[in-house]
């Protein structure tokens, strides 16, 4: 790996860090040289993380922390301190969704339950604002730093029956180019903030809706497919390269974007 996209010594936190998604760019960051801190409310498959990493050869830590509980993340923050001193990256890939956020075909808008939209708008947005917010206040008095937040194919077009999901990925995509241009304009160049939005991903969350039982597509994961032109859903490692890149001094001149890596989908019109 050339110096360019090489991260030796920065300490990088990622959030939902357990997640398929998170697990693979933590991953991906510990092999491009970066301490990983993975933060999250599973601490058996933290520890398992944590270890798997290790055993490669890089620093690892795991934090149990809640995305939405301010306390738990400035504990967590200290932790990070004092064990890495620094935070030069933080990737927001805690998010998800749930049933009650889901149209299903036999029903209708105004049969969303509420509670479970604001549930799910909560989860996407705010925790990603506040850990923002918590860890990021080392970027700013150092002036230096990436953040790097997880939106959506369903930030750039809505997708049917995920109204929380797709109204909430939406704003995590609003937001990173909000905060891109507050960070420049109060803290400098050295504050950079950019997006990852992946196309279709097999997780533990949407599993269900893509695939059934026994490993064939449902059709909504038979939908997905035919509108992504590379006609497969992607791979967690996918996603690394663009990762890297915009962590790294490869980006040097690029916040305020969000990249999306889906086979084509958000070009493609079914035409």
């Amino acid at each position: 790996m050339t110096k360019l996209f090489d991260l030796t010594g920065k300490t990088a936190l990622i959030t939902g860090g357990t997640g398929v998604l998170g697990t693979a760019m933590a991953i991906g960051l510990a092999e491009a040289g970066a301490n990983t801190v993975i933060l999250g409310r599973r601490k058996e498959s933290g520890d398992e993380l944590v270890k798997s990493i290790q055993n490669r050869g890089s620093k690892s830590l795991f934090v149990k922390a809640d995305v939405l509980d301010a306390t738990d993340l400035l504990a967590a923050k200290e932790k990070v301190l004092a064990e890495f001193g620094t935070i030069d990256i933080l990737v927001n890939a805690a998010g998800g969704n749930l049933p009650g956020a889901v149209i299903m075909p036999e029903q209708n808008f105004f049969d969303l339950k509420m509670e479970e939209f604001d549930k799910v708008v909560a989860l996407n947005l705010t925790g990603t604002v506040l850990p923002t917010k918590i860890f990021c206040e080392e970027m700013a008095k150092r002036k230096k730093g990436v953040i790097i937040n997880i939106a959506s194919m369903a930030s750039l077009r809505p997708i049917t029956r995920v109204v929380g999901y797709s109204a909430s990925k939406a704003a995590v995509d609003n937001f990173t180019h909000w905060l891109a241009i507050e960070m420049a304009k109060k803290f400098g160049e050295g504050i950079r903030v950019n997006a990852i939005a992946p196309g279709f991903f097999l997780t533990e969350q949407n599993r269900k809706l893509l695939t059934n039982p026994d490993g064939s597509y449902t059709a909504r994961g038979e939908a997905a497919i035919r509108q992504t032109p590379f006609n497969r859903f992607g791979m967690p490692e996918e996603l690394i390269g663009t990762l890297i890149w915009l962590c790294s001094d490869a980006s040097k001149f690029v916040t305020g974007v969000t990249v999306p890596v889906d086979g084509g989908f958000n070009v493609f019109c079914g035409v």
